[in-house]
């Protein structure tokens, strides 16, 4: 396999990480909705 390929793997993998951990950080936030019903919190 050569080197151009090695790396082009290890960004892909390293990308995979940084949006997964990325969603991951969206996923534990608290979400804060405003609708009919008034003011809704919801998080862990």
């Amino acid at each position: 396999m050569s080197r151009n390929v090695l790396y082009l793997v290890i960004g892909l993998l390293a990308a995979g990480v940084a949006v997964v951990g990325y969603l991951y950080y969206q996923e534990s936030q608290s979400d804060i909705d405003i609708g009919e019903h008034g003011v809704t919190i919801e998080g862990n």
